[in-house]
């Protein structure tokens, strides 16, 4: 699993500023529940125009809880042009870092924090008026480059990382390499090495369930038991096994000996089977 800091642990165990302000000066919603993250930053003013108040409300994993929590507190007691100049490589740095692939719960919070800021100033948000290159997570162009040079991203998987984009169906892919060259300034005649090809997060999952449905379903159904995906952590399958396999002594070999076994040769060999808890 995810190697996370002490601090990301008292964040996420104990977030703080969780909720709403009801009669908040900016209101920053990005994400959305379609595309697994979403965030809402409230932030409130004072009389000397500082923030005096900022709460959130999110839905994702740790790292967004974390990073969403760590930033209300980061932001309290600043101007709105010192707010606006805090990063994603900020937020992930007060929280004693972050995953490489958990950079865009980050990078979300730097963007709630534009939209709440542009919200207050009843201007359009910046990053969402490019082009959208990556339609599964609503991700623009503008806020791939700007992910590009300023955490000086080297490869589509580190894009991916930091913006989500190209984390879906993966036809944005090309695109990616395109302005990965653009702002890298490297010349369409020669064009980097083509990279392996990789299974996007919604690849992994139907592959998945389909081989679910066709092989291990069928099997644990003749002894009475049955298997239910509950997540997918990048290698890491959560499951839960259901019906006789809830009781049996021999589930954990069943899961190591048989489900990540068939995981491994017809999905991807690096793929780690556990149990729900």
């Amino acid at each position: 699993m995810w190697e996370y800091t002490d601090k990301v642990r008292e964040h996420f165990m104990n977030p703080r500023n969780v909720g709403e302000i009801p009669d908040a000066d900016g209101i920053g919603e990005v994400g959305s529940l379609a595309c697994g993250d979403a965030l809402k930053l409230f932030i409130k003013l004072g009389p000397d125009g500082k923030i005096a108040d900022a709460k959130f409300k999110t839905f994702g994993c740790a790292s967004a809880i974390a990073s969403s929590s760590a930033l209300t507190e980061m932001i309290k007691g600043l101007t709105l042009d010192q707010a606006e100049k805090i990063s994603n490589e900020d937020i992930a740095q007060e929280l004693g870092g972050l995953p490489k692939e958990k950079m865009h719960c980050s990078v979300m919070g730097r963007e709630a924090l534009e939209a709440a800021i542009a919200n207050y100033r009843g201007i359009p948000i910046p990053m969402a008026q490019g082009e959208v290159v990556c339609e599964c997570f609503g991700v623009t162009d503008l806020e791939i480059r700007r992910a590009i040079h300023e955490s000086k991203l080297k490869s589509v998987e580190e894009i991916t990382n930091f913006t989500k984009a190209g984390g879906g169906c993966g036809r944005c892919h090309e695109r990616l390499e395109e302005i990965l060259r653009e702002e890298r300034q490297e010349s369409k005649a020669e064009p980097a090495a083509e990279p392996a090809k990789k299974l996007t997060n919604i690849q992994k999952i139907k592959m998945i369930e389909e081989l679910f449905e066709r092989e291990i379903r069928p099997a644990l159904r003749k002894d009475g038991g049955d298997i239910e995906l509950v997540d997918l952590d990048g290698d890491f399958v959560t499951v839960a096994l259901r019906g006789a396999c809830v009781t049996c002594k021999k589930s954990k070999l069943t899961l190591k000996e048989y489900v990540e076994k068939k995981l491994r040769e017809q999905v991807l060999d690096s793929l780690i089977v556990e149990e729900a808890r």
